[in-house]
């Protein structure tokens, strides 16, 4: 059903449309991921859930690319067996990393020729990671302590549903290694779920960061489940140096970090010295109109934040928001700073001419955005 006029925020989706898929189609858009090549051409990716996909046999992600920053895309490339993957440059080479499914093996691929094709994983030495049942998201793949880093969650834990399934883990790998074998990457023990946490009603945690602190060691710093209150919060996983190791304290660990039920990107900014992140924040106003709700399901309002230290975060300004939650969201933003400003995709759900999204969460939009002077806004606060 379309919203009433005086409800609509706008009536053309907002930013440049990367790629649509109809609700009818059932192939929702997923997992948008963003890369800038060498020579300055924009690459994105997303993959297709939902009932029309096939997401649980051999899931498919499709490739674009941007040659005049962001303004028109098209689509260059097709991958059947990658999902929930992340594109990113590491020696002026394009990889895309994720899984083959829907808790399936850990894959990497790699495209000498800005995407248009891509190697196919078939044995551990040639990008099959790890073999079983993972689960990510197109995370921040960030280069310190000589060696990449990415998060990963093993989705093979005893308790076998959503998000009790997951355990945090980190994936490391030398900068000088062969990126395609398996034997060069260490991967951390899972932590696995713990039922205690947050006096019970911890429910699980999903798609982490890797992300240096202040102190310079490495964390994990997830999602968090937790569907007994809209006052959101993540988590924060210490890793050791030589990556095999995850440590967490449930009496310090849990942060407060508005939108932290859902999936968000930090990144640190060397010039503001400041991590930033674009965020599902949920507004008072939503709040008190959504009380008892999941707060994994309020996905309409982006907004920008930073912090100094990790552990105390500040929303700066409302990026996008439509003021309907149940079939408009802005989410799984990927994003990358860009000089002065930031660049983003998210999977977008909103109106179209055949009555929009199923809801907000099944996406039928990629679309392209850019935060002009994004340092600038770290002096306005938005509560």
């Amino acid at each position: 059903m379309a919203l009433p006029a005086a409800l609509r925020a706008q009536d053309k989706v907002p930013g440049s449309v990367v790629a649509y898929s109809p609700a009818s189609d059932q192939k929702y858009i997923g997992s948008p991921s963003l890369a800038v090549l060498p020579n300055g051409h924009f690459v994105a990716s997303h993959d297709q859930f939902g009932k029309g996909s096939t997401e649980h046999e051999s899931a498919v992600s499709r490739i674009y690319t941007s040659t005049n920053k962001g303004k028109s895309w098209s689509q260059i490339a097709e991958i059947k067996g990658a999902f929930w993957s992340k594109l990113f440059v590491h020696k002026g080479v394009l990889y895309f990393m994720g899984t083959n499914k829907h808790h399936g093996n850990t894959l990497i691929r790699k495209s000498l020729d800005g995407g248009r094709t891509w190697t196919e994983p078939t044995d551990k030495t040639n990008g099959l990671l790890l073999a079983g049942e993972y689960h990510c998201a197109p995370m921040p793949v960030i280069e310190v302590k000589g060696r990449l880093w990415r998060t990963m969650e093993s989705a093979y834990g005893p308790i076998r549903e959503w998000g009790k399934r997951y355990g945090a883990m980190m994936l490391s790998v030398p900068l000088d290694a062969d990126l395609m074998n398996a034997d060069n990457w260490t991967a951390s023990k899972p932590l696995l779920f713990d039922s205690t946490y947050l006096s019970g009603h911890f429910t699980g945690w999903l798609e982490g960061n890797a992300v240096v602190d202040p102190k310079g060691g490495i964390v994990d710093m997830l999602r968090v489940d937790d569907k007994t209150t809209l006052e959101e919060k993540a988590a924060i996983v210490h890793i050791s140096d030589d990556g095999k190791t995850g440590t967490f304290d449930p009496a310090t660990g849990f942060i407060k970090f508005p939108g932290g039920s859902k999936k968000f990107t930090i990144r640190f900014d060397p010039e503001s010295k400041r991590y930033w992140t674009l965020s599902n924040l949920i507004p008072e106003d939503v709040k008190a109109a959504n009380v008892g709700k999941n707060p994994a399901s309020l996905r309409n309002t982006l907004v920008l934040m930073s912090s100094a230290d990790l552990v105390n975060w500040q929303p700066h300004e409302v990026i996008l928001s439509h003021p309907d939650p149940v079939k408009h969201a802005f989410q799984y933003v990927d994003w990358m700073f860009e000089g002065k400003n930031i660049i983003f995709l998210s999977r977008t759900a909103f109106d179209d001419e055949f009555g929009g999204a199923d809801r907000g969460h099944d996406a039928n939009f990629l679309t392209f955005h850019r935060i002009k002077n994004f340092r600038k806004k770290v002096k306005e606060t938005y509560e």
